[in-house]
């Protein structure tokens, strides 16, 4: 069945979008009120819009959260947060007072139905009873380790590279691909550390690119580079931009929405400044990724801090969100999302991803299926080179288009892959380029006799293997 927008009537569809499905409206951004909060009702525009207050003042806690919200939300809310912390949690608790502001508190309900706080405040309750994980649900669910090719650089694309410079972010997402990794330990989680120091791993990283005259892109990640202090991220991305076989640059940062604050800081613009000058000298692109998942989240100061990134001569800002069940999972969320990225912050929405096959994540994952209607009912909408594309990672495989799968046994949520390219850790694998890799959809979608079959399995080794 494909999704379906919910049509406009007449009343109150603009002129000209009247028994559309969608309407286009344009949207101005505004920034919620922070002084509506019991616990900012003192703070200053100066003080919000300052990176070192709004790093100083996240709520990492429940004590915090309660310090800010007052008497705003229920008691049961707290309770219900409380075990999640303690029973579910993959990610420690870090919200920046930027993303918190987003959230709807106008009561308790709202609050809970908020798709920012979905995701970036998962409670107890939001979890399933029934499959809370996949049995094949893994901490590293895309493998990304052990391509490893020195610690922290993964080579799982032939031209590609992934550059984790460090594991922490200003702010934890509950859906975080990279949960065994970034951030702090939890009751559910022990977390496992670089060992090397950073200085040495981003040099080895730095060697192995001048080795590999193969790789012409870094995608410059972590965690968030945003936490790494300034100087030292000018200087790896300045010694990338000697290196002659690298033509593009990606800084993957979600604070450009979590904490634009930071991005509008003198010394970030300047260096901004001083790095695209050289990339445009060279003939080398250098772009921002951003994460957006919800359109409540761009606000103006959203839209300033992308802005400026433009104005010292990035390539661009583009957005990669990620597909949640209860944030974005309409078509007509995804394209307020879209419009309000593009139109009113010159953000280009991307990619959406499917959620990874992390632990505790089935609440949040769609099947391939319902991602596939989604991605039919947003075309035509938007131009087409900002049309995202919905994309599903695939472990061992990498990004394909919901659409490109070999086969599909809907029954059992099972979809099978094929790829063109060896992982690093494939070069001498003779079957790489002929066998098919499995994603699963989340169980609870599937029908009846496909849950039986889950059910019944007696281990996960029993389900399908890779077929040659």
């Amino acid at each position: 069945m494909t999704t379906a927008l919910r049509p406009d009537t007449a009343g109150n569809a603009p002129a000209g979008t009247a028994g559309q499905p969608y309407a286009y409206k344009r949207r101005p951004l505004a920034e919620p009120d922070w002084r509506r909060l019991p616990g900012w009702r003192d703070v200053t525009t100066a003080e919000w819009e300052s990176a070192q207050w709004q790093r100083s003042h996240c709520v990492k806690n429940v004590r915090q959260l309660r310090a800010v919200m007052g008497d705003l939300l229920a008691e049961d809310f707290y309770t219900d947060l409380e075990r999640d912390q303690r029973e579910r949690a993959t990610m420690s608790m870090l919200l920046p007072p930027q993303m918190l502001n987003t959230m709807d508190t106008s009561s308790t309900e709202a609050f809970y139905a908020d798709p920012v706080r979905r995701y970036m405040l998962p409670v107890f309750s939001d979890r399933r009873t029934d499959w809370p994980s996949h049995p094949y649900a893994t901490r590293d669910s895309l493998h990304e380790a052990e391509m490893w090719a020195v610690e922290g650089l993964t080579h799982r694309y032939p031209t590609k590279v992934l550059a984790e410079l460090l594991s922490t972010c200003p702010q934890y997402c509950g859906h975080c691909t990279r949960m065994d990794l970034v951030g702090n330990s939890t009751p559910v989680v022990d977390k496992h550390r670089f060992t090397i120091k950073p200085p040495d791993r981003h040099a080895a990283m730095l060697d192995y690119l001048r080795a590999t005259p193969g790789v012409r892109d870094v995608v410059v990640s972590g965690g968030d580079v945003a936490n790494l202090p300034w100087p030292r991220l000018e200087s790896f991305v300045d010694a990338l931009l000697d290196i002659d076989n690298i033509r593009d640059i990606r800084l993957a940062s979600k604070a450009l929405m979590g904490l634009p604050q930071h991005w509008l800081q003198d010394e970030v613009r300047a260096g901004m400044e001083r790095l695209a000058g050289k990339a445009n000298k060279r003939g080398v692109q250098i772009a921002i990724h951003t994460h957006v998942n919800a359109a409540r989240s761009v606000t103006p100061l959203v839209a300033r801090a992308a802005r400026a990134m433009l104005d010292t001569g990035v390539r661009d800002v583009r957005n990669q969100g990620v597909l949640l069940a209860g944030v974005n999972d309409t078509p007509e969320a995804l394209l307020d999302l879209s419009f309000a990225l593009l139109d009113e912050a010159g953000i280009m929405p991307y990619y959406l991803y499917m959620c990874d096959m992390i632990p505790g994540s089935e609440h949040w994952r769609l099947s391939v299926r319902q991602a596939q209607d989604l991605q039919h009912a947003i075309m035509g909408y938007l131009p087409g080179f900002a049309t995202p594309r919905i994309v599903c990672d695939v472990p061992y495989v990498g990004k394909r288009w919901v659409h490109q799968l070999a086969e599909y046994d809907t029954e059992r949520g099972i979809s099978y892959w094929t790829k063109n390219y060896r992982t690093g850790i494939e070069l001498a694998d003779p079957e790489a380029l002929n066998r098919r890799y499995e994603y699963y959809d989340p169980i609870h979608t599937l029908p009846e006799a496909g849950q039986a079959w889950w059910r019944n399995l007696p281990e996960p080794n029993d389900a399908p293997q890779p077929q040659a």
